[in-house]
């Protein structure tokens, strides 16, 4: 044989070597909302997944074999949320971290459950999205845990809050949960309730809404929607002379706000489920490593997405200790996945989190944050005692 033929040879039976010796990556899906409206929460979820992925295949992966994110956008509709998830279930992935909101988890976890395909909603925080079924967990804690702080801190700065305005958009499931706390909350804090307005995530002229608000004469306006349409809904309320506190809800809860209503989203408070002054070692990693790349402390959003994508490792990581990833049956790998999922501990960004039997999210550690805005585009949250 000549030299030249049997180098050849040689280089490919080590080529075919080393590719056996390379595991097949575990899939997990990500199903979130990467455009439309929505996708200025779901972008921030797509960072914080990407940077989990990084940082556990840097550790070893699932005990040597890497993971691998496969991710679906699912626009801002329910349907978009329902195909995601019929396309990640059928690309065989072992889970699936999402949707981005509650009223596409009511749509979309139903498929997954039918699957007995587990799923970790990375900010689902209506009531009742555990109960959807036994695959079903979540790894944002309810608006019925958060949101009261908030109320509780306004009144901390300014004690003599007595009047009440409401806003919610009313086509989402998620803020239609998260008002009926804020007003439980008010009403439990000797509030008055004044005027409760309604308007449509997609609106952008918020004109009759404020105008009641401003004849209200309130001292305090608290908004359940998203950032578009809470962004504007801030900025118009502020132009037309309203000079009260604000309190936004979890939608608003993101740096992208700052874009839509500049200036005027200075002063907003917002109940947190993070903060990047955890302690927490894990915490440290993932602040230093967002703040590298993107020049700012990571927001909540995408610390969830992260703590999804750990929870996963971690519970398969466990699997793989007393079985071999790669020779269960896919189905059986899922169910037992979910099993595992909870009945574990993991310290995570959050702080030490866990799960009930039907899936709720035991968590101890919370915030409220004060937005402060620097010019009319950059700002951050200020983490308040």
């Amino acid at each position: 044989m000549k030299r030249a033929t049997l180098l050849a040879v040689t280089l490919g039976l080590f080529s075919f070597t080393v590719a056996q010796k390379v595991a097949t990556p575990i899939e997990i899906g990500v199903a979130v909302a990467q455009t439309s409206n929505v996708a200025l929460l779901g972008q921030e979820q797509v960072i914080g997944a990407r940077l989990a992925e990084k940082f556990f295949n840097n550790q070893g992966g699932i005990n040597g074999t890497p993971i691998k994110l496969v991710f679906q956008d699912t626009g801002g509709d329910e349907a978009g949320a329902i195909n995601a998830f019929q396309n990640l279930i059928r690309d065989g992935v072992v889970g699936i971290v999402g949707p981005t909101l509650s009223q596409h988890a009511f749509a979309a976890d139903p498929i997954a459950e039918r699957a007995k395909v587990p799923v970790l909603g990375p900010s689902n925080t209506a009531k009742g999205i555990p109960q959807i079924g036994d695959f079903i967990a979540r790894v944002s804690a309810p608006v019925a845990v958060v949101a009261p702080n908030a109320v509780k801190q306004a009144l901390k700065l300014d004690p003599d809050i007595k009047r009440v305005a409401v806003l919610y958009a009313q086509n989402d499931a998620f803020s239609v949960s998260e008002t009926g706390t804020f007003q439980e909350t008010a009403k439990a804090q000797k509030l008055d309730v004044v005027t409760v307005q309604k308007f449509q995530t997609t609106d952008t002229d918020f004109t009759t809404q404020v105008t009641a608000v401003l004849g209200a004469k309130v001292d305090l306006v608290i908004i359940s929607g998203l950032a578009a349409d809470g962004g504007n809904l801030v900025k118009q309320l502020r132009q037309l002379g309203y000079k009260g506190l604000i309190i936004g809800g979890n939608g608003l809860n993101t740096s992208n706000i700052f874009s839509v209503c500049g200036r005027d989203c200075d002063g907003i408070l917002i109940a947190q489920a993070y903060s990047p002054q955890q302690s927490g070692a894990i915490n440290q990693v993932f602040v230093k490593e967002y703040r590298a790349q993107y020049k700012k402390d990571p927001p909540q959003f995408a610390a969830q997405a992260y703590t999804g994508v750990q929870v996963f490792v971690e519970a398969l990581r466990k699997i793989d200790r007393k079985k071999k990833l790669n020779t269960w049956d896919l189905d059986d790998l899922r169910a037992e996945l979910n099993k595992a999922i909870l009945v574990g501990s993991y310290r995570t960004p959050l702080g030490v989190i866990s799960f009930d039997k039907e899936g709720e999210l035991n968590q101890k550690e919370f915030y409220v944050a004060q937005i402060k805005m620097k010019d009319a585009r950059n700002g951050s949250f200020v983490f308040l005692k």
